[in-house]
């Protein structure tokens, strides 16, 4: 079925005509098919990952690997979320936190956008074989982005990120 906007009313919670493929710092959040407790759990403020957020961490810290553009930061493996914050660097990989002057053509595949799909499928296809059962929805559709304006947005994000397993009884995730 394709989608039809009048029927199905989604509208899009990217930032309009924001470039997803220039240099910057984005902060996402990413969670869990019905917020589903699959990662693992919080245990005296610490985040243990059971066998499925370690596929998470492994392959989050694989995107740094496959993509040149790309610079890991921050990040947390929560039991039904995930945050972090990753850097699309330019071609000399020293970009400014925000840069809306950027007018170069970029690849789609280098869009924040392509990087969470394949991080999303990647995970997907390893948890799904390893519950010997395909099709199952790991994440739920879409992604929450932030784009970091600057260095004292970026060390706020930072502080929630680290601290995140301490304040989870107080997490908008936790249910």
């Amino acid at each position: 079925m394709k989608f039809n906007s009048d029927k199905h009313h989604r509208k899009s919670i990217r930032l309009k005509g924001y470039d997803y493929t220039q240099p910057g710092w984005y902060f996402i959040t990413i969670c869990t098919q019905n917020r589903e407790w699959l990662l693992g759990e919080i245990t005296g403020g610490e985040m243990v990952l059971n066998t499925f957020g370690g596929i998470v961490r492994d392959e989050w810290l694989n995107t740094e690997k496959i993509r040149d553009n790309v610079e890991l930061d921050a990040f947390v493996v929560m039991p039904n979320h995930f945050h972090g914050i990753i850097h699309i660097a330019g071609a000399y990989g020293d970009t400014p936190l925000h840069n809306p002057q950027q007018q170069t053509f970029k690849s789609p595949s280098h869009s924040i956008g392509a990087i969470i799909r394949g991080f999303k499928s990647a995970v997907t296809k390893q948890i799904n074989q390893m519950r010997n059962k395909s099709g199952l929805r790991v994440w739920q559709r879409n992604y929450w982005e932030h784009v970091v304006r600057n260095e004292n947005d970026l060390n706020r994000i930072r502080e929630y990120i680290r601290n995140n397993p301490l304040k989870w009884q107080d997490d908008q995730y936790f249910k």
